[in-house]
């Protein structure tokens, strides 16, 4: 990085600080540096917030409760190296050591070894640190919102040229709410005659396969669901165009926010009300191969579809509590639906339960293949047992 920092700003009631039972969300742009528009409209987005909060009743719920960081460019490098704007490819879209950053992050499927620049440890870091629930990262090319997947095996059924994690259904959903609430991208007219994208969506390995994405990252390693947005056609477009850009994405960027709101949250405590960080919260179901457990403040946040969902809270070591839930649609409103869970015999120091740094699926393909002879088995003793008889 040549100096450079990577500037963050924070929008919200409280922006200095996580608020419990507030969900963190967060825009990225410009990460490819010579794909400008994403860069330019986070700067109007932040402008469009700021100015309406205590005027416009529905950003002001909004901004009161959700935290919301907004990063307008990952490749400060790349952008200043844009010399000659291009709508195609350009050098620009690499970082100043020449490395693609959205090819940079550890991948959950194949070890690829990429040495991670700074700007990606620099994010990783950040998610760390935060509790992020839902974002979105904003890229220029295309005209499309690309879910999670980018990368695949046969467990997520990439060999059928699909590859489905286990929280499809929402991916959809978040997809589609950007692509309807655009101007134009829910119309699915490809950037040129070969490509279309029906509903203006795409499963990020179905369109092509990508290694080292952060959309992937951020689901896997961060508890973070994260699409990606493909908002021009032409990646570095004439300044005079870049108001219609703000018009055709501006209610989308807001609808998109309030998804953050989505599903079921809550704290897991132990008898004395004393937070319990670590512990595992899913539903049922949609097993994560990372579990994704409650922060310091023994938060969690799921986000789910409206409908009926058993949730389990586990602290490793412990007995699992089972709760079913009735998620309903809560986005209106801005809060998800809050449970908490409260276990009485357990220590708050419970250990955490271990996440595998590399690569995750082939371990649950072994798994998967483990379990596969058992089956046989007891479909031999059940034939066994019908001779006998």
């Amino acid at each position: 990085l040549k100096g450079r920092d990577l500037w963050v700003l924070v929008l919200g009631r409280f922006p200095a600080h996580h608020k419990i039972g507030i969900p963190e969300f967060k825009y990225v742009a410009n990460m490819h540096g010579d794909e400008t528009v994403g860069r330019e409209i986070l700067l109007h987005l932040i402008d469009f917030l700021v100015t309406s909060y205590r005027r416009d009743p529905v950003i002001t719920r909004l901004l009161n409760n959700t935290r919301i960081h907004i990063m307008p460019t990952m490749n400060p490098d790349g952008f200043e190296a844009t010399k000659v704007p291009d709508c195609y490819y350009t050098q620009g879209r690499y970082n100043k050591n020449g490395e693609d950053l959205n090819r940079n992050f550890p991948d959950a499927f194949e070890n690829n070894n990429a040495s991670i620049q700074p700007e990606t440890q620099a994010v990783m870091n950040w998610i760390k640190n935060e509790t992020f629930v839902l974002s979105a990262n904003l890229h220029g090319g295309a005209l499309v919102a690309s879910y999670t997947f980018d990368n695949g095996n046969s467990v997520t059924g990439s060999l059928k040229g699909y590859s489905r994690s286990p929280d499809d259904d929402v991916f959809i959903h978040l997809a589609k709410t950007y692509s309807f609430n655009h101007a134009s991208m829910y119309k699915g007219t490809g950037c040129d005659k070969r490509q279309t994208f029906p509903e203006g969506i795409t499963n990020g390995y179905s369109w092509y396969q990508l290694e080292g994405g952060m959309q992937d990252y951020n689901y896997v390693w961060g508890q973070c669901f994260e699409i990606t947005l493909e908002l021009s056609c032409c990646k570095y477009p004439p300044a005079d165009q870049l108001e219609k850009f703000w018009r055709d994405n501006k209610v989308a960027l807001i609808e998109y926010i309030k998804q953050v709101h989505l599903g079921v949250k809550g704290q897991v405590t132990d008898k004395n009300g004393n937070p319990i960080p670590n512990a595992i919260v899913e539903a049922k179901g949609r097993p994560h191969v990372c579990p994704y457990r409650t922060n310091e403040h023994g938060e969690y946040f799921l986000l789910l579809l409206p409908g009926t969902y058993v949730i389990n809270a586990t602290v490793p070591g412990f007995k699992s509590m089972l709760k079913t839930v009735e998620i309903p649609d809560n986005t209106g409103n801005f809060s998800a639906l809050k449970h908490d869970f409260s276990f009485s015999e357990v220590s708050t120091r419970s250990r955490a339960a271990s996440c595998p740094r590399t690569p995750l699926y082939q371990e649950l393909q072994r798994a998967s293949a483990a379990v596969k002879p058992t089956l046989h088995i007891l479909v031999l003793m059940t034939i066994m047992l019908v001779i006998f008889k």
